[in-house]
């Protein structure tokens, strides 16, 4: 009885790590696509930015948030991720949001306020990256049913 037990035990304990570990690794997959997400929006933003023909007020921000695939990687994010993660991803999405608006306004890459919010995002994309990084580093402890 007691080795049918302890090899309940030992099995039990096993599926429990595998599970753990398969979350761990879906969530930190999702980063990394997620991360990737706003990097390219930014990037089309910033083409965006640098266009001669932005100042005629242009849907070019717009494109660039729709190609970028964040939108849809937000919300995935939010489902699977703690507090501090969910808190910096929302920070770093509407600064991203800002610097699309104010390019949709006919912003360019060289004007101050441009500079600002370009600042303002590197900023929370650098306070994601770490929240991320701190939440994939540890095991996130076992949720009850």
């Amino acid at each position: 009885m007691i080795g049918v037990l302890a090899t309940l035990a030992a099995d039990l304990s096993r599926a429990k790590r595998t599970r753990q570990d398969k979350e761990h690794n879906t969530r930190r997959q999702l980063y990394a696509d997620y991360l990737a997400a706003l990097a390219r929006t930014r990037n089309n933003l910033r083409l965006a930015a640098r266009s001669a023909h932005t100042r005629r007020t242009s849907p070019q921000g717009h494109r660039a948030f729709k190609e970028g695939n964040a939108y849809e990687l937000r919300y995935q994010v939010a489902l699977i991720s703690p507090a501090p993660v969910i808190e910096a991803s929302t920070a770093a999405f509407r600064a991203l949001r800002d610097l699309r608006d104010l390019i949709e306004e006919g912003a360019l890459h060289t004007d101050h306020s441009y500079l600002d919010l370009r600042d303002n995002w590197e900023e929370r994309f650098a306070e994601l990256r770490t929240a991320m990084r701190e939440t994939s580093t540890t095991r996130a402890p076992h949720r009850r049913s």
